[in-house]
């Protein structure tokens, strides 16, 4: 293979961004073919590297970028079918993501440094796929945080777009500063920084400390990741862009954790006590974040939740020692979640709203929206896991990884023994994987059905003020009291359809959310071009989650109905959530029917601001930092100016001494040199 091929995929996108800098403000016209024409192209390279490379090989190159005094930094590509297979994700996606933008921010006066930022972002994320050095790695990975942080604050002017990108920013940093020594660790110990060199050095045993390093790497994967505990900042992002969650949370930065431990298998199975703390990290993640996913009113975090809780399934599989399954559900929930995110936005543009609960209001919503509203219902069922959609057989890849696991039998593939991965492991993700179906498909079904099918009249008003005052509240209550809610600006013509730059993108990711699964495992390429293992779903996990999923659809169904019922008929009901005007005073509440509060009950509210884990930092880490930053202020205003200005005074006392003692008069410096003289003699004659 022509190593050019390879070496343009990072470097188009680079190179876009920087021409986008720099003539998108004099020439804006140019701006859009910069920012699209670049990254499809690498999305096209991309795939003919991945048909080039075939099934079963591996490409590796390297030359030595700088030598250290110890393991040397070298420029390296190391390229086989995860990494092909992940690149064409990328692609697909930030071109989806760049045509959409053009749309969707089309009269945003920023929008050539966003396209540049999203560009630099998509490259990075190229980098940290193709490379076979941990170092650079690691510069695309950093590089990936600081694009993340200056793209969900695009919109600096809101207080909540500046907050969650710092937050983002500094959370993330929190992983980063550990993952940074594990990486020092691991080439210590390996002798090299190089990836193959890394994976050599675990399979002949010859890392000093394996369970460290597994632990330190994973602090940086919980935070890229967004798993527990340092999930809290990705529902929060969602105060940036639409199109920017659809890159940054589905497909690039929050899967390049999941992607580095899948590239890292090899050490991780070093250690099983590694392994378990993967497992019950990820099954807090994914049934927290489930419940949460249940309760939020605002669609973006509805789906930030639910990204949360299917990479907790990815680092399942993991845990598992399954990496094949966790990539496939890596792929396969790249499509469907960038999908999910794309039509939200063009719902949002519609809706003019970020709140399902608003958008329950508005009359034939869905047929304002065919296109996002089909394809909403394609990526949900996707999500839920139902046959024949890719979702159904990435999620029971990974739950047959944990069977297998659980019953002493890991599918590692030949990277590890089975006995390296602990029973409690998977039982640990099996149980909690089977428990998150259940609650994926309740809160996908709330979702939809609260969203697009509320029937005519499903939000009545208290009459507690006339009727013309209860209809103008009820116009402009926009999201449930009390609901954490991310609204973006919102620039959208309500008199007018989305352009087709925001529908045909949602077309073209609908076809991998429907058939990536079986293309892929009906002639087994897709096993082949991974580790060679199963991912075939065993028939005992396949009926029992699928089931649960059902269980999951027809409870919240069964809800959804019950308080539409009730709500028909005037009566109140615990499914109901009160939405109040915004106009001034409170002359009206609007009732909602919601069936997330019937499933959770006294578990609502809770799950709604996130089992109160935001408020818990801020307690034990927030107030202390701000604190004793306003300690240290006192000190240096209060104490340590003190001091530097007491010195200035007195030298500026002294000085006004001194120079009333020169009088230019002779006789009485004369005088006073012979007092002195005199002085010192009675003194030394003492």
């Amino acid at each position: 293979m022509n190593l050019a091929l390879p070496a343009l995929v990072p470097a188009l996108p680079a190179l876009g961004a920087a021409a986008t800098l720099a003539v998108g403000k004099k020439s804006p016209g140019l701006a859009r073919p910069l920012a699209i024409v670049p990254v499809a192209v690498s999305a096209v390279l991309a795939l003919v590297v991945a048909l080039q490379l075939g099934t079963g090989r591996t490409l590796d190159a390297a030359t030595r970028l700088t030598p250290t005094g110890g393991p040397d930094i070298a420029l390296a590509l190391h390229l086989d079918g995860f990494g092909s297979l992940i690149s064409v994700l990328v692609g697909l996606v930030a071109t989806c993501v760049q045509v959409y933008s053009t749309a969707y921010l089309r009269k945003d006066p920023r929008y050539p440094s966003y396209a540049a930022l999203v560009s630099l972002f998509t490259a990075a994320m190229f980098l940290v796929v193709y490379s076979g050095d941990l170092i650079v790695l690691l510069v695309g990975w950093e590089v990936m945080g600081l694009c993340s942080y200056f793209l969900i604050g695009h919109h600096w002017e809101t207080e909540d777009a500046r907050s969650a990108s710092l937050k983002a920013f500094l959370v993330t940093k929190l992983g980063d500063v550990p993952f940074l020594f594990g990486i020092f660790l691991l080439g210590a110990d390996a002798g090299s920084f190089r990836i193959p060199d890394v994976l050599a050095a675990a399979t002949e045993g010859r890392l000093g400390h394996p369970t460290l390093t597994a632990l330190l790497l994973l602090a940086g994967v919980a935070g890229k990741s967004a798993q527990f505990p340092l999930h809290t900042w990705l529902p929060d992002a969602m105060a940036g862009p639409t199109p920017v969650s659809a890159l940054i949370h589905a497909a690039t930065m929050v899967a390049a954790g999941i992607y580095l431990v899948a590239r890292l298998m090899p050490v991780f199975l070093l250690s099983g006590a590694a392994l378990v703390v993967l497992a019950v990290m990820a099954a807090v993640t994914m049934i927290g974040s489930a419940l949460c996913a249940l309760a939020q009113d605002d669609l973006k975090r509805v789906l930030a939740y639910s990204t949360v809780g299917q990479l907790g399934y990815m680092a399942g599989a993991l845990a598992s020692g399954d990496r094949e399954a966790s990539v496939f559900h890596l792929v396969s929930h790249g499509a469907f979640k960038a999908l999910l995110f794309l039509a939200a936005g063009v719902v949002i543009h519609a809706a003019h709203t970020n709140s399902i609960s608003a958008m329950s209001r508005i009359p034939g919503l869905r047929k304002r929206v065919p296109d996002a509203y089909w394809t909403t219902g394609i990526a949900l069922v996707a999500l839920v896991g139902l046959p024949p959609f890719s979702g159904f057989f990435s999620k029971e890849a990974v739950l047959t990884a944990a069977e297998h696991a659980a019953n002493g039998e890991a599918l590692t593939n030949g990277l590890g023994p089975s006995s390296a991965v602990p029973q409690a492991a998977g039982w640990i993700v099996l149980i909690s994987a089977g428990l998150t179906a259940l609650l994926t498909a309740a809160y996908a079904t709330r979702l939809f059905l609260v969203a697009f099918h509320s029937p005519a009249g499903a939000a009545a008003a208290v009459p507690a003020a006339p009727a013309a005052e209860r209809s103008a509240a009820a116009a402009v209550a926009d999201h449930e009291a009390g609901a954490p809610y991310s609204p973006e600006p919102d620039e959208a013509d309500p008199a007018s359809a989305e352009p087709p730059a925001m529908r045909w993108p949602l077309w073209v990711l609908a076809v991998p959310t429907m058939g990536f699964g079986i293309v892929g495992l009906r002639s087994d390429w897709l096993p082949a071009l991974l580790d060679g293992g199963t991912l075939r779903p065993s028939a005992v996990t396949a009926v029992t989650a699928t089931g649960l999923a059902v269980v999951g659809v027809i409870a919240a169904y069964g809800a959804w109905r019950s308080a539409t019922a009730r709500l028909d008929t005037g009566r109140p009901a615990g499914g109901w959530g009160r939405v109040p005007g915004q106009g001034g005073a409170p002359v009206a509440e609007v009732i909602v029917a919601d069936p997330g509060r019937t499933l959770l009950g006294p578990l609502f509210e809770p799950a709604r601001h996130g089992f109160g884990v935001d408020r818990l930092y801020h307690a034990l880490f927030v107030r202390p930092v701000v604190a004793a930053a306003g300690l240290v202020r006192f000190l240096d205003r209060e104490v340590v100016e003190t001091y530097v200005r007491g010195s200035g005074v007195g030298a500026n006392l002294l000085g006004r001494a001194v120079r009333l003692a020169q009088t230019g008069n002779a006789q009485t410096y004369l005088s006073a040199l012979l007092a002195a003289v005199v002085l010192l003699a009675v003194l030394v004659a003492v």
